[in-house]
């Protein structure tokens, strides 16, 4: 099947439900102006209870290094979403320094934003969403077209707009890796609702199985090694 990550996870039963239900990953969103943000302590609350069974997936806009890697290191990271303007440089540190896989995002409103993607050679996955206001979970779609510009050998992850009612159209059109969801399935944002899972779940499964190479196998999660206080400022 293809994979499936719920993003905008704010609550203990929306992660037992999303696992249950297969997803691949879960994204807490740290990103304070997001509508979704999660915070940290919460964060690695559920982790907790999760982090042998599914991915966990930290979703960050231009946050420093620092902070980056400390979330990381607290929580039990395996993957680092990084949904602002960060740079070739910063995503190779990022992921030397906590040895998480890197997803980096791009919002799509044109060819020329597939091409940007393509200069981040050594990340793991990308990340390609509906461009518009805020970074991610507007709900908006975007010519799925487009992805059919994107090239070699680094996974796709597609994002934007994705419900029960289009997924399987939008697999079947770019044939993406893995899918990525948040208000799709929500009843509100940050709040999921368990028709809108089970319905999007069931129609991942209709569709044929993705075409294109995964990245190397999965990491091991390994249990956090500090309790979750903030950094100093």
């Amino acid at each position: 099947m293809t994979r499936v990550k719920i993003c905008g996870i704010t609550r203990a039963e929306d992660a037992e439900l999303a696992v249950e239900l297969g997803a691949w990953a879960l994204g807490f969103i740290f990103h304070p102006e997001s509508r979704r943000f999660c915070d940290p302590a919460l964060a690695a609350g559920i982790a907790r209870h999760i982090r042998r069974r599914t991915q966990l997936v930290g979703v960050f806009v231009n946050a420093p290094l620092e902070d980056v890697a400390w979330a990381a290191e607290s929580i039990g990271l395996t993957h680092l979403q990084l949904h602002g303007d960060e740079g070739v440089s910063y995503c190779s540190e990022i992921g030397r320094r906590t040895g998480c896989r890197v997803i980096k995002a791009v919002q799509v409103s044109g060819a020329a934003d597939i091409r940007r993607i393509q200069s981040y050679r050594y990340v793991d996955v990308h990340l390609l969403d509906a461009a518009g206001a805020g970074r991610g979970g507007t709900g908006n779609t975007w010519d799925w077209s487009l992805a059919s510009q994107h090239s070699g050998p680094i996974p796709v992850l597609l994002s934007g707009g994705l419900t029960s009612e289009n997924v399987a159209t939008a697999i079947n059109a770019v044939s993406p890796w893995g899918v990525d969801v948040a208000s799709g399935v929500e009843a509100s944002a940050g709040l999921k609702d368990r028709g809108k899972l089970e319905a999007f779940f069931a129609a991942v499964q209709s569709t044929r199985p993705p075409t294109v190479s995964a990245p190397p196998e999965e990491p091991e999660i390994a249990p956090a090694t500090q309790t979750v206080t903030r950094p100093p400022a």
